[in-house]
């Protein structure tokens, strides 16, 4: 690896000489130094890294700014082309790590077999929510908290033109957010096909138009995100039913809608067709959201049973049957029967057709592993977002995209999820930061909590609505905050407070003695912290 490094503030070449003399002491550098130039060319970096080699310059008085860093090419790369890196996938992870490899000074070709943008902006992200949110507008003209004072109507809903809504705004922000930016940067160059490895060098694409190419890079990042898993459940496979792109794609509401899951992906479609008029019912194999502070699932399903969202807990699915437009479930408690099934039981990395065992990238349950430098278990290769074993939320693939470009062209950067926030968007929201007080606890923290209903903030009484909860975890001794757990209408705005103070390294007290704007929601969190010094039922509305 060959690294130029812009150096300002020398003066004449003695500090040329002195700068040079620092880099080439520390281990296996091999560095020249030009104070014509103002820059200083690193030819053999060593293991220092180049953070180091910014250090020992800035360290002698000296601005230092990597200027670019480039692979020494073999004769068919050609030296005078820089750093090559073959990018597997255009999704968030993808994007991230080609727009930053470009900005570094790399030159990336993108393989994508299938749409352009991944699944957050396609079948995702953006077309979830905006049914969540066309959801909420018919709930709430349907039934508000205000209804004794402002006539309530039930709406018509027609889910057709509300489709051709929400896949009117996919497109737009697929074209804005991912194609014109692909077609306008001439350091990028696309390859529409299917990508694996021939060795850890080399990749093989399998062009859509039927053809065959050789791709040799210097460093390739793998971004192929998830598809949604399905359980091994007796007759499923051989029916029609719903994953969540299908659901999510249908212009139809079903009158009765059966939801195997009970997580992220099954509890926020779960509630938007039973808004939009559907009868549904959740099963679960245990109880909702099952991994987390129990009393989040007990919240969120006081919820969905006053909106008539049936919830069946500790249900084991040992067959499932389609015939006659219908399906039948049958269950260790009897049988369930609907019109549509939609099967929201996780998501699985795809990388099966990579040919990764070959090439000696190491995975576990079917994800690939990497470290926190997003490096796999071979030098060459990189990779984040859904297709990793790091948590499958479109934000932490995008960074892990960005941050991998930077460590595959010479930087050292580092994915820090400590503080990583969660937002559920059902309604109420599902926010969470840091550790809940199990996992505090199982990690050795001797911790104290407070739980603050929300009948305790005005915010939330103002609204009338009061259903839900703030949880802060801290340590007992310090007071520092270890995590946040909220159930609560916009919570997931709230939630990001609470991941600035955790990041901050913030006490429960320097929480309560902030200042937060009366009559907001986030204004829970203070006077969650001042529960545990204080009664806030004794307290004035705006007390500090």
């Amino acid at each position: 690896m060959q690294t130029t490094i812009t150096v300002t503030g020398m003066t004449c070449t003695s500090c040329a000489d002195s700068t040079q003399a620092a880099l080439n002491a520390l281990p296996g550098v091999e560095a020249e130094v030009s104070y014509d130039q103002g820059r200083a060319v690193i030819m053999r970096p060593g293991e220092v890294g180049t953070e180091r080699l910014l250090e020992t310059i800035r360290a002698k008085g000296y601005g230092a700014d990597l200027t670019q860093a480039t692979e020494r090419a073999s004769s068919d790369r050609g030296s005078e082309q820089g750093l090559h890196i073959a990018v597997i996938g255009s999704g968030g992870s993808a994007m991230a790590a080609a727009l930053k490899s470009v900005e570094r000074g790399a030159r990336v070709t993108l393989i994508e077999q299938g749409t352009i943008g991944g699944t957050c902006v396609n079948i995702g992200c953006v077309p979830s929510k905006i049914m969540i949110r066309a959801a909420h507008i018919a709930h709430h003209r349907r039934e508000s908290p205000f209804d004794d004072g402002i006539t309530a109507t039930a709406p018509t809903i027609d889910r057709g033109r509300l489709l051709a809504q929400q896949q009117s705004r996919v497109e737009e922000l697929r074209h804005g957010k991912y194609e014109s930016i692909l077609e306008g940067n001439p350091a990028i160059t696309v390859i529409r096909g299917r990508a694996r490895f021939r060795d850890a060098q080399t990749l093989i694409v399998d062009k859509n138009d039927g053809s065959e190419r050789e791709v040799a890079f210097d460093r390739v990042f793998i971004g192929t995100g998830a598809r949604p898993a399905i359980p091994p459940v007796s007759g499923l496979a051989g029916t029609p039913y719903w994953t969540s792109t299908d659901a999510l794609a249908s212009d139809t509401l079903p009158e009765r809608l059966a939801v195997i899951g009970a997580s992220v992906v099954a509890v926020e479609l779960a509630q938007a067709f039973a808004r939009l008029g559907s009868k549904v019912t959740i099963l679960a194999r245990s109880r909702l959201f099952s991994r987390e502070d129990p009393a989040i699932g007990e919240a969120l399903e006081a919820a969905f049973q006053a909106e008539g969202i049936d919830v069946l807990r500790g249900v084991q699915i040992s067959q499932v049957v389609h015939t006659d437009d219908e399906f039948v479930l049958t269950t260790d408690t009897g049988g369930i029967k609907a019109d549509k099934l939609l099967v929201a039981t996780g998501r699985t990395p795809n990388i099966e057709t990579l040919n990764l065992d070959a090439i000696g990238v190491e995975t576990a349950r079917g994800a690939i592993l990497v470290d926190d430098s997003l490096r796999t278990t071979v030098p060459t290769i990189y990779a984040a977002g859904d297709c990793t074993d790091q948590p499958q939320f479109v934000y932490v693939a995008a960074a892990g995209g960005s941050r991998a470009a930077t460590n595959m062209t010479g930087g050292e950067a580092r994915l820090d999820l400590s503080a990583m926030p969660a937002v559920v968007f059902t309604d109420p929201q599902i926010a969470t930061v840091g550790l809940s007080e199990a996992e505090a606890e199982a990690q050795g923290f001797a911790t104290d909590s407070r739980t603050l209903t929300l009948d305790n903030v005005p915010r939330a009484l103002v609204n009338f609505e009061t259903g839900g909860f703030i949880k802060i975890v801290a340590e007992r001794d310090s007071g520092r905050l270890l995590g946040v757990q909220a159930v609560a209408g916009e919570a997931g705005e709230l939630i990001q407070t609470a991941v600035m103070a955790l990041r901050a390294g913030m006490t429960v007290q320097d929480i309560a003695d902030e200042l937060f704007p009366y009559l907001t929601m986030v204004e829970g969190l203070k006077l969650c912290a001042q529960t545990f010094t204080k009664d806030v039922k004794q307290l004035s509305c705006c007390a500090g």
